[in-house]
């Protein structure tokens, strides 16, 4: 699998070049067969150096490597992937606090996205005649 496309690569490089800002995670990657997820914000210059979220036990904010990530090989000729469906829909400052109250990201993304349905819910009922 491709893990960046051209779009992820071009939004993951234009936050780079913004480093002080709170931004939405734009790619979550994750290990199918374990533990491994990690949340990209920001790219830097080389390419090769990510910011965001990472969560190998233990979520941790900092910088990690696409090379790394990309040189993973998993049992079944698998790597680690992109995962396709995810919206980061709050900044990286919230998934960091969700993250460690819960004690991992994948327990902070149920939590963050069931607050959005409910939210969006919620919206949708006080909208209705």
């Amino acid at each position: 699998m491709i893990l960046l496309t051209p779009e992820l690569r071009e939004r993951l490089l234009a936050n780079g070049r913004e480093p002080d800002t709170d931004h939405v995670p734009v790619v979550k990657f994750f290990n199918p067969l374990g533990a491994g997820v990690w949340l990209a914000t920001e790219l830097d210059a080389d390419g090769d150096t990510l910011f965001g979220l990472a969560d190998l036990g233990e979520p941790e904010l900092g910088s990690f490597s696409l090379a790394e990530m990309t040189a993973v090989r998993l049992p079944l000729g698998m790597g680690i992937e992109r995962d396709l469906l995810f919206e980061g829909m709050v900044p990286i400052s919230v998934w960091v606090e969700a993250a460690r109250r819960t004690g991992s990201i994948r327990a902070a993304e149920r939590v963050l996205y069931t607050a959005a349905r409910a939210k969006r819910e919620n919206n949708r009922r006080a909208s209705s005649p």
